[in-house]
């Protein structure tokens, strides 16, 4: 019975350690409400981490698409980074908050995450990003772009090899 309770323990410490890394950046939260009828209404929150390890795990699969976003994101990745740093120094600030007879747009950033609230007569939209996560993005994408640079040298320094050892 005691070697029982000892697997038990281990097992919930192990549990709970998983658990705490998962969440240690933080939840990504979006929340979707159309107000018709028939509207939907999709709400879910996912662990901020998933976001950087969906995104290492990406680039193990073949043909992942991963290199070629990054290719286009590329000129704004400067801009993702600074807008990420800059986003750190203000952990609730209000940035925007805009009204008008249909809309309300509402951008801050609350406790570290970057919220963004729209609110109109057919729908209302929340999301909530922790800042750390706009990093992790840019980072994982300028890890692709690297790779995806690496790779083109790879291939064309085999075919001036190839081109040189034929002759």
């Amino acid at each position: 019975m005691l070697v029982l309770g000892k697997v038990a323990l281990g097992l919930g410490a192990t549990l709970a350690m998983c658990t705490a890394y998962v969440f240690h950046e933080g939840v990504i939260r979006v929340d979707v409400d159309e107000h018709h009828r028939g509207g939907e209404h999709v709400h879910f929150w996912v662990p901020a981490t998933t976001v950087s390890a969906g995104m290492r795990l990406a680039r193990l699969a073949p043909q992942h698409p991963l290199e070629q976003a990054a290719e286009q994101v590329k000129p704004y990745l400067p801009v993702l980074r600074t807008l990420a740093k800059e986003l750190q120094k203000y952990p609730d600030a209000e940035f925007i908050d805009v009204t008008d007879p249909e809309q309300h747009v509402h951008i801050a950033t609350v406790n570290g995450k970057l919220q963004i609230d729209v609110s109109g007569d057919d729908e209302t939209v929340h999301v909530q990003v922790p800042v750390e996560t706009l990093m992790d993005v840019a980072d994982r994408f300028e890890d692709a772009a690297r790779s995806a640079r690496e790779e083109d040298w790879r291939v064309g320094h085999a075919k001036h090899s190839a081109v040189f050892d034929s002759e």
